[in-house]
């Protein structure tokens, strides 16, 4: 295998934590890491020669333009959650600065992650993310939507995660896996509700073995370069009772939670909402047309259930 120079953002991260030890442990790629504070890495960057940490922002992505000029694949996870101008600067502006300062006759391929979040179910653009999505969402939506304009565009491959699980001692845990927990430990009382909605998840270990897989076999000419990950649909109701039986709680009659009623208690206990909050409460399924995992590729996949899921995040099995 022909051995290329990666340029890597967001290896701090939950996500690229997991990508960047699989590209050190199971490839001899150069790696080149864009990170601020390399003291956040927990993964052993000296395991190996060819690994360079690259301490900076993505707010200065010029000083590297030379190095981009010779990068033969890019892996861009960086991104900004808070504060609506460094989202915006974070996200899109140098997103785009960066992806334009490779040289499209030497790079073969750039993966950008976006987010499932700015597509519907049908895998196009969901207009609300633009319009009333959370400053990330609307920075993911708009960096999206101007990917064509690059020269590199057609070397581009978008990966658009779906929830996002993962995280260990070694690790960053994810919102997600963190929020499991807690969920769980609600478990005696979401036994008793009934609540329609659907959704994929993906564990950030499986993303780290598809981005693996596609750095050395970039899409042909002709596949799709859009890859929503995720395991097949979960519901609401079906997680709930996966949850009760890895707890050994018995589920004995169910109270539908419909839309009216869930507002009625939003009201009552004066919960404040965002719009998109509101909107993902009557959206409900958050599925999409075609997902990737691992199996895709003829890989093993890491969690494909949600019972992965619970134990993956610590919750002890009763």
């Amino acid at each position: 295998m022909t051995l290329k120079r990666i340029f890597v953002t967001g290896a701090s991260g939950c996500i690229g934590h997991y990508v960047v030890e699989a590209l050190i442990q199971e490839t001899n790629h150069e790696l080149f890491l864009l990170v601020r504070n390399p003291d956040k890495l927990k993964f052993d960057y000296r395991a190996r020669p060819g690994i360079t940490i690259l301490q900076a922002d993505m707010r200065e992505i010029d000083r590297f333009s030379d190095l981009l000029k010779t990068i033969d694949c890019a892996v861009l996870i960086a991104t900004a959650w808070g504060g609506t101008q460094e989202v915006y600067d974070v996200n899109v502006v140098k997103t785009l600065r960066l992806l334009s300062l490779l040289d499209p006759t030497v790079c073969q391929q750039a993966i950008y992650f976006a987010t499932a979040s700015i597509l519907d179910r049908n895998n196009e653009p969901l207009k609300e993310a633009e319009t009333i999505g959370t400053d990330y969402i609307r920075s993911k939506y708009a960096c999206f939507r101007q990917l064509g304009k690059l020269k590199i565009a057609p070397r581009i491959t978008t990966l658009f995660p779906t929830l996002l699980l993962g995280g260990d001692a070694h690790k960053p845990q994810s919102h997600v896996s963190s929020g499991v927990v807690q969920v769980a430990n609600w478990a005696g009382l979401l036994r008793f509700l009934k609540a329609e909605g659907s959704f994929h998840f993906i564990h950030g270990k499986d993303i780290a073995q598809i981005v693996r897989h596609l750095v050395d076999h970039p899409p042909a000419d002709g596949e799709s370069r859009e890859l929503v990950l995720g395991n097949q649909m979960m519901t609401v109701n079906g997680a709930i009772e996966e949850t009760c039986f890895y707890l050994n709680k018995r589920i004995y009659f169910r109270i539908p939670l419909t839309p009216g009623l869930a507002n009625v208690l939003i009201t009552l206990f004066r919960i404040k909402m965002a719009a998109w909050d509101r909107f993902s409460m009557h959206y409900r399924h958050f599925t999409h047309r075609y997902v990737v995992s691992p199996e895709v590729f003829g890989l093993p996949t890491y969690c494909a259930t949600f019972t992965d899921v619970l134990k993956l995040s610590g919750v002890q099995r009763r």
